[in-house]
């Protein structure tokens, strides 16, 4: 069972890594991320401060809401996510912003943010598969869904719609990259659950 642990905890790493990539992808393409990652992007430009400070910032005043009301998602996963993610996202925009400029046309930046969902998705699935703990945003979510005659997918709904009228606001970008990830994002995620994920949290016990 141990091992069966520290397995499930470095799928988690590696899917917070890849998630992050997904994110600078998204921001890459100028199409718009995520609704949430857009709003820590157009605060974060908003007030020139970095965006991992920004986002463990976020993170701690929505961490207040999990702790009181869902302690039972709360995991190592949680702040792997809750530090790790922003940390991630700011060390990839130092180095590759370095070495890649903002594409032109938008079939090119079509294309990146195709890619750059893909990576959210499986990153997502990683992450949610090792069931280790789960981010302060997503348990939101899931606290109101159990607490509010609301179904879940609307409860999440409001919440992403929330985040992408701040990220407007504030000038942040809120595009087809968002609409993407706040609607499209499941069937995705279902793929990589099935076909990589569980495979690799799966853990065979010793002969």
């Amino acid at each position: 069972m141990l091992k069966g642990k520290k397995r499930r905890i470095l799928v988690m790493c590696i899917g917070n890594l890849i998630l992050a990539m997904g994110v600078y992808l998204l921001k890459l393409s100028l199409m718009g991320n995520d609704s949430y990652s857009a709003m820590a992007l157009a605060i974060s430009d908003r007030i020139q401060k970095d965006y991992a400070i920004v986002l463990i910032t976020i993170n701690l005043i929505v961490f207040t809401v999990e702790i009181c009301l869902g302690r039972k998602y709360i995991g190592i996963g949680t702040f792997v996510n809750w530090f790790g993610l922003g940390i991630f996202v700011s060390l990839y925009m130092k180095i590759f912003d370095r070495l890649l400029t903002t594409p032109e046309g938008f079939v090119a930046r079509f294309l990146i943010m195709v890619i750059a969902v893909l990576l959210v998705s499986l990153g997502v699935s990683m992450y949610q598969t090792a069931d280790l703990g789960i981010a302060p945003y997503d348990s939101v979510s899931l606290i109101m869904a159990e607490r509010l005659p609301i179904p879940y997918f609307w409860c999440r709904m409001s919440n992403d719609v929330i985040c992408a009228l701040i990220s407007y606001l504030l000038g942040g970008i809120v595009g087809l990259g968002t609409l993407i990830c706040s609607l499209g994002l499941g069937p995705f995620i279902q793929f990589f659950n099935r076909f990589v994920s569980e495979k690799l949290c799966a853990y065979r016990k010793e002969q």
